[in-house]
């Protein structure tokens, strides 16, 4: 009988050490990644990100919540109206362009997951320039003329957040009647 209750005895003990062992690698393994749950910009519901018209580019910024541990990327995709000129080929006269078709222009920024303090990041990201002229003046009377993109008006912008591969955030913001250059106001995110 002796002999038995040893045995049971080993088999409850290899048990225990066998979960127990289980319990601790996973912990092990899982106690540094932690995931995004409810990532979301800070300042309440109704936050907004701050938004400025650079002329030909468009920077939006703001502080996000609710990140995980990880590097984000954070990129911006915003729609615009052009003005354009028409330059002749002696550079003297310059009407005004046909104002060419609305582009969208994108930008992305990386944050590595050094700079998240407990969830939190503030973040900046710009669209680059569509560039000064459009090839082939189409909107102008001829080929030999220059269009020079002058201006960009924002309508809208689309910002979507990244992490672990995955997205964890998508806002997308409208602009009222468009934006000139400086700060955005009438801005109306979901």
């Amino acid at each position: 009988m002796e002999k038995a209750t040893k045995t049971v005895s080993k088999n409850i003990t290899k048990k225990v050490l066998t979960a127990l062992t289980i319990f601790v690698t996973a912990t092990m393994l899982f106690s540094g990644v932690s995931s995004a749950s409810s990532v979301h910009l800070k300042g309440g519901k109704k936050a907004t990100p701050v938004f400025y018209d650079g002329g030909l580019t468009l920077t939006a910024s703001g502080a996000l919540a609710g990140l995980g541990n990880g590097d984000v990327e954070i990129n911006l995709v915003a729609q615009g109206s052009v003005t354009a000129v028409c330059i002749n080929p002696s550079g003297k006269n310059q009407p005004p362009g046909q104002n060419p078709a609305p582009v969208s222009l994108s930008g992305s920024t990386a944050i590595p997951d050094s700079q998240i303090k407990n969830g939190t990041t503030s973040f900046s990201v710009t669209t680059t320039s569509p560039g000064s002229t459009i090839p082939g003046a189409p909107d102008c009377p001829n080929g030999r003329w220059t269009e020079r993109i002058v201006d960009i008006s924002f309508t809208s912008a689309i910002i979507t957040v990244e992490q672990g591969g995955a997205t964890v955030l998508t806002i997308s913001c409208t602009f009222g009647s468009g934006t000139s250059n400086g700060g955005v106001r009438n801005v109306s995110c979901r």
